[in-house]
């Protein structure tokens, strides 16, 4: 009952901000739209309709690592400057410019570390476990380079935890509600994710990830995690992809 609550509760959120978004959003229009790499127009609107659902659809770490990863992910929607990875990010932070992306990798590290504090009781879980958040967040951005394919992801990585006992099968409940509720938009390409989006349900997903494992399986999440993010660094950098 608990995992259908929280995937009801973030469907429903999720599209009751969207539809509102699409009827009347905040501000100049043009601050919503984007062109995909197809060079067709969509509107982010998916993004803090996505964040909302998955904040709505969890409480407690999770709903603090999705609010402070959506706001630093909207940032950088709203203000990005698009370096290529996190190098070129970290490089003008030395010369005493602080980059989007940044903000990006200070804060959702952080929220994630604060989540592990409150799921976990020892030291080293608690800081494996906000590897586990932040590194989730950002492996689901890193993802989020065509269509759908993060939304996608989402469901895919959380569906093993959906047949976990106790909190962590609704903490993956969450993101996957949140993430049904826009993935035929996005796949259409009428919407997009955004950095918002991503993050936001990259961190739930990393809270239900962090919940439902101790201290072997953290320790086998955040090495593949922090693989994962210095290949797709690489990567970016060399394909020329904005972070």
């Amino acid at each position: 009952m608990r995992r259908a609550t929280a995937f009801a509760t973030a469907f429903g959120a999720t599209r009751s901000v969207y539809e509102a978004l699409r009827r009347r959003a905040p501000g100049d229009p043009a601050r919503w739209q984007r062109t995909n790499y197809a060079g067709r127009t969509v509107d982010l609107y998916a993004g803090p309709a996505t964040a909302v659902g998955a904040a709505l659809g969890t409480s407690g770490p999770a709903a603090l690592a999705v609010v402070a990863a959506g706001a630093c992910g909207a940032y950088d929607d709203l203000k990005g400057d698009h370096r290529r990875g996190f190098r070129a990010h970290l490089g003008a932070l030395r010369q005493g410019e602080v980059t989007s992306g940044a903000v990006k990798l200070f804060g959702i590290g952080a929220a994630g570390l604060a989540a592990g504090t409150l799921l976990k009781e020892r030291p080293v879980d608690r800081l494996l476990a906000g590897i586990v958040i932040a590194g989730t967040a950002h492996l689901v951005n890193l993802v989020d380079v065509a269509p759908g394919r993060a939304a996608v992801a989402v469901l895919g990585i959380g569906a093993p935890g959906l047949l976990r006992r106790g909190a962590a099968g609704a903490l993956a409940a969450a993101p996957m509600g949140a993430a049904a509720a826009i993935v035929t938009e996005d796949l259409g390409e009428r919407t997009m994710l955004g950095d918002t989006g991503a993050h936001a349900l990259g961190a739930a997903l990393g809270t239900a990830i962090a919940a439902g494992n101790g201290r072997a399986g953290l320790a086998v999440h955040a090495a593949a995690l922090i693989t994962a993010a210095v290949y797709g660094d690489e990567v970016s950098r060399l394909a020329g992809s904005p972070m």
